[in-house]
């Protein structure tokens, strides 16, 4: 009795195990059978979705009125990277945009009444994403400005204060960089280049390698592809749908419009201060970045304007 359960038993086993492999083949050779087909289908898909190109190199690429000689074999490369890179990275291209249409009406007539091209606003695109940024230098804010140079320039930064993430007062000082460089190299392009090498280290390149022109200039890989991510953001924000980006206005960030509150005394509390304009803290401090406490020591007095969005742009707070 006890052989015939065992057998019974084992024939059960037997039978279970032979059902199971004869569906696991089934299932592999139908996926087998349809496999070309499936994949075709997927590829092309795929492809027609999203197609992965080469980009045609625009004519006649300039920046700051100075022309790009793209007929130097090595210059067409580098522009070139810079396009694939910027075009690909869909995600931060599309973001940049978005920002833009938010920041640049604040830095286009800055640049315009400190008499620097409009070009490099771009060069705050690159800078920080338009961004209150800190580098692992300590640059800060828009134009990456480090402590030393803004205090050079006149912006107060401290605990309580750091103007260098006052959008307006860093456009100043970047725009007031940007002209001496251009004084002491004669080109904007080697102003903006000396914007991350320093002016004493384009200097010493120029001089070294007996050039005059940035272009001519063999650098290191950061200063080398700077005025090509400049040129290759300004291509792509200014013809975004030729590179493949769609979006309407309502798509991007909003400009808010602000007026100027004058403040020449001791805040306590910020929280209550923004309260009396019907906003709360947090929108305070984005609209204000350079304020950098929940309260304004000024013992001394000096007079700051602080930014407050006009109504109609936030929801009211009680």
């Amino acid at each position: 009795m006890k052989i015939l359960k065992s057998a019974v038993l084992l024939v059960g086993l037997f039978t279970i195990c032979a059902v199971s492999i004869n569906a696991v083949q089934q299932e592999d050779g139908g996926s087998a059978g349809k496999t070309k087909m499936e994949k075709d289908d997927t590829n092309k898909s795929v492809a027609d979705s999203y197609k992965i190109q080469a980009l045609p190199m625009p004519e006649n690429l300039e920046f700051a009125g100075e022309e790009v000689p793209l007929e130097d074999p090595d210059i067409y490369e580098r522009m070139d990277r810079e396009l694939l890179v910027n075009t690909y990275w869909q995600s931060n291209a599309l973001l940049l945009m978005k920002r833009a249409n938010k920041y640049f009406p604040v830095i286009e007539p800055i640049l315009e009444k400190e008499g620097v091209p409009d070009d490099f606003k771009y060069l705050a695109v690159i800078e920080s994403g338009l961004t209150q940024a800190v580098s692992p230098a300590r640059a800060v804010g828009f134009w990456q400005i480090m402590e030393g140079t803004g205090k050079d320039y006149g912006l107060e930064i401290n605990d309580n204060v750091d103007e260098r993430y006052h959008i307006e007062k860093s456009t100043r000082v970047a725009a007031d960089y940007l002209k001496k460089a251009k004084e002491r190299f004669g080109s904007w392009t080697l102003a903006a280049a000396s914007y991350n090498a320093g002016q004493y280290g384009v200097d010493k390149q120029l001089d070294r390698q007996k050039v005059g022109d940035y272009y001519d200039l063999l650098l290191g890989e950061e200063t080398g592809r700077y005025v090509f991510r400049i040129l290759a953001l300004k291509e792509i924000m200014n013809h975004p749908q030729k590179y493949g980006f769609n979006f309407d206005k309502e798509d991007l960030y909003k400009h808010i419009p602000v007026e100027k509150v004058k403040v020449d005394t001791v805040v306590k509390d910020f929280p209550d201060f923004a309260a009396k304009f019907g906003i709360n803290y947090k929108t305070l401090k984005i609209h204000n970045p350079w304020l950098r406490d929940d309260h304004l020591k000024n013992a001394s007095r000096k007079v700051y304007y602080i930014d407050i969005p006009k109504e109609g742009y936030y929801p009211e707070v009680n």
